[in-house]
């Protein structure tokens, strides 16, 4: 069986990068893992407190989608470890939700992103995964 999941608000919903599961990671408090992996895109520069105090994930997201903001010139290459170093950071964290992870045992962990073909599986099932990737990936660190 195929867990699918995408709103914070449903049953898995604790495995979205919205979900409200705070945690320190770099010496720094982050409300979300979206507002971390968000941040990321310009580490050293002033725009990554600005995202880091961004009052709602949904806000991160925008700002970190801003191409007027200077992004790191090695996004591409490091993105994927920026993404499992907040999600591993944030299961680590929670014992609650580690639980929740870990009791899906071995099925497969599909982001349903209708737009999303990179983190999610994309309108069409066509897309990467790579959230739900990260998260099976975690889930086997933790067990």
């Amino acid at each position: 069986m195929t867990i699918y999941f995408y709103s914070t608000r449903e049953q898995y919903g604790c495995f979205s990068n919205f979900s409200a599961h705070g945690f320190v990671l770099d010496e720094l408090y982050w409300y979300t893992s979206e507002h971390y992996f968000q941040a990321q895109k310009f580490v050293g520069t002033i725009h990554l407190e600005q995202i880091r105090l961004a009052k709602t994930p949904k806000e991160a997201a925008k700002m970190g989608r801003e191409r007027n903001r200077p992004l790191r010139p090695d996004w591409e290459q490091v993105k994927d470890h920026v993404m499992k170093q907040a999600v591993l950071r944030k299961f680590a964290t929670h014992p609650d939700i580690r639980e929740i992870l870990l009791s899906t045992g071995d099925e497969e962990l599909v982001e349903n992103s209708p737009i999303d073909y990179y983190w999610g599986c994309g309108a069409d099932g066509s897309g990467k995964n790579m959230l739900g990737v990260i998260l099976m990936e975690v889930r086997e660190m933790l067990r």
